[in-house]
Order: structure tokens, then sequence, then C-alpha cells
């Protein structure tokens, strides 16, 4: 491929049929410390919503041996968006860690690729600290009840009936000992009033967390609904224990982020007179009556940065996004967004097949390596189904 600039962005698929590949979301860690192996998921169908029968493979693709697929392990707790959580453990050369359902409660395995020596422990995860020694994680049977398509089959949520009950919520556990407790509730942030927004007679949920860069706080989002309406969002963020509660954003439009710093957080919003655009947050007060601690800066006004999945080029000053389909051949473009110098540098267009919809939507979710100087994709452009993508932009960020 080539963008505007003439500057080349190879592409390569390393993924190959008859089945499926993908990884899911954006803010993962996708691959290893040197860079060298991708992680993936397989399955042997699409187009529908899975089941708690139905098992995919898990496995990474050998950058240095061809893209080799080397199988791993399987799961039966996954969705389309999501996957089932798989990642590298953070600081650590050869561990993996992703979900399963044991037919009776959802576990996660951390595994060594290299010595296979596997352990369970009897809670899924969502996102994992910098360390890679803490979870953080929703209730997903709440999360399935409210929002089918990123929570995991199998099990209801026995707090179906309560707007927002004080037993479900934000659960912490040790990836040592396995050790858990519930450290934010659903009932307790129901309780912090909003001058913006009102939701009392609301079910509420969380979804979205995602550990700050130094593993000191992470965000979760505070999402609710109406019998018969879409959710509304609130953004906010708190510390590793659950203490220190603050309200980032609440005017109920919080879509995609990532932290930029332990201390900022850039997110695709609406604010009063700016409209929907990409705001860069401080880390709110903890005063439930202040939406964030000062009002946020617009980053890449006029640029025509739009909602997709954000993320930070590893020590650089590269804004890496995506776009949804878009327009009557449904193209999804993939972009990278220089910020000091206001650039954007289109790195390539993927058609999404007319399919590929709703639950089951192939996003790009662009993922980068360790080094910043690869990208990985998830898409259906060839007529392959889902498969994997490596691009390199070393070319770009070197330059």
């Amino acid at each position: 491929m080539e963008n505007t600039e003439g500057r080349s962005t190879p592409l390569r698929r390393i993924t190959t049929g008859p089945k499926f590949h993908w990884f899911g979301y954006y803010d993962k860690l996708q691959f290893d410390p040197k860079c060298r192996f991708v992680l993936s998921m397989e399955v042997d169908f699409e187009h529908r919503s899975p089941t708690e029968n139905d098992v995919i493979k898990i496995g990474m693709a050998d950058l240095e041996d061809g893209d080799r697929w080397i199988e791993l392990g399987e799961t039966r707790a996954w969705c389309w968006q999501q996957g089932c959580m798989l990642q590298w453990r953070p600081g650590s050369k050869d561990e993996v860690v992703w979900n399963d359902f044991d037919g009776n409660r959802f576990v996660s395995h951390i595994l060594n690729v290299n010595t296979g020596e596997k352990r369970t422990l009897p809670h899924a995860i969502y996102t994992l600290s910098a360390d890679g020694k803490t979870a953080v994680a929703p209730d997903f049977r709440r999360v399935q009840d409210m929002r089918p398509g990123y929570g995991y089959p199998g099990l209801p949520d026995p707090c179906a009936d309560e707007l927002a009950p004080s037993d479900s919520g934000i659960y912490r556990f040790d990836l040592e000992t396995g050790e858990r407790e519930e450290i934010v509730s659903i009932a307790q942030v129901a309780e912090i009033p909003s001058p913006n927004i009102e939701f009392s007679g609301a079910k509420h949920y969380f979804n979205h967390l995602l550990f700050n860069t130094d593993g000191s706080r992470f965000i979760f989002l505070h999402r609710w609904r109406f019998a018969g309406s879409g959710f509304n969002t609130r953004m906010m963020t708190a510390a590793m224990d659950g203490s220190d509660i603050r309200v980032v954003d609440d005017f109920g439009h919080t879509s995609h982020f990532i932290w930029r710093d332990p201390g900022h957080i850039l997110a695709w919003s609406w604010h009063p007179s700016r409209e929907h655009k990409f705001y860069l947050y401080k880390d709110g007060t903890g005063d439930p009556s202040c939406s964030g601690a000062s009002r946020p800066d617009v980053v890449g006004e006029g640029k025509m940065l739009v909602n997709g999945h954000c993320s930070y080029l590893p020590d650089t000053d590269w804004l890496l996004n995506d776009t949804y389909p878009m327009g009557k051949g449904r193209v999804q473009s993939l972009y990278l967004y220089h910020v000091p110098t206001d650039r954007k540098l289109p790195i390539g267009d993927f058609p999404s097949p007319e399919p590929y919809q709703g639950e089951w939507r192939c996003d790009l979710h662009p993922r980068f390596s360790p080094d910043g100087k690869s990208v990985v994709i998830d898409s259906a452009h060839e007529g392959a189904g889902r498969q994997m993508y490596l691009i390199d932009v070393s070319e770009i960020v070197d330059g």
C-alpha cells in the first residue's frame, strides 16, 4: 500500500483459511516482547452469535517462520468483539492469559508458551496491570444480560431483576494466588449523582475497563439504560483498590478511549458546543459534581478524526486509529495522526463485506507491536473471511 505522502506501508496476511482468525479488541498486548509471535483466535464459523458450546482455538503466528500457526489451547468463553481477553501477560516473556468457561463458572488460564505449564484461576479477567500481577474485571454475566455480544453466554445474571445490585460490580484479583474481592459495586456508583444526566429508574452495569500506563488507576464505563432504550455512559476512574472514584466525563456519550500516560485519557466523546470529537481529559478530581478536572482539550480539531479504536504508538507522538465502515463501499480506513504537527496520514482502506454487521462485524481494531513499527488488524476485505494482517509502519514512524 502507498499513502498520500508516497510512503510505503507493506501489508501481508499472517493467517489463512479455511478457518477464520482474529484477535478482537485494540487495548491488549497481542505481540510478545520480542515482536515475533502474534496471538490469535481461530473459529470455523461466522455470522451468528456464539453459544456456550462453541469451542474456538487459541494460538499464535510465528512471524519469523512463515507465519506458522502454533496452537496453544481453546476456550468456550468468547465474543466477536473482544474475543476471550486473550493477551500477553505484561512484564512476561513467555506467559499468555485468556478466559474460558468450565461449565459452572468463567475462569482464566495462564499459559507458559515455552514450557506448556498452565494454571487456571477461578475468575475471568478483563484488563491487567502494567506489572502483570493484578487483574480487574466486571461481572460478565451482567454484561451479557445488558449488552449481548460483549459478555459470555452460558451463565445467567443472578441479579437480572435488580436495577443496581450491591453484589455485582468490579472485581480485583491476584494473578498469582487467584484471590478475588469486589472493589466497586454497581449500587455504589449508581448513587453518585450526575449534574448532566438523570438515571433514576434505569438499569446499570459496568464495561470497558483499562488500567493506566503505570497500573495505579483504571478506567471503567458506568452504563445504564431505561427499558426499551439505548444506553448512556459515564467515564470514571478508580485506584487499584477501588477507592478514590473520579468522574472524568458524564455527558453520556463516551465511546472508545486510551490512556496517554498515568494522568491523561484520550476519548471520543461529546461536549456542549463542541459536539463529538477526540478529547484529551485530565483524570478527574474525585468530585462527582465535576465532570473532569478541567475542560478537556480537543485532539485533531478539523482533521476529520472520527470515532475509532485509538491508541498511542509507544515512545512516539503518533496516534493510531481506524474507522467504522463508511459509504456505499463500507470502507474501513486505517490512519496515523501526528499530534505535535497536526498531520493525518492514511495507511489503507479495507472494504467490509455486507454480512459483517452488528454483533459479528469485523472491526479493524488496530494493535501495535512493542517496538511501534508494526500494526496488526482484523479484516475480511479479501473475501477469505476474517483474517489478520500485518502492516509495516516503520518508514512512517521512523521518518
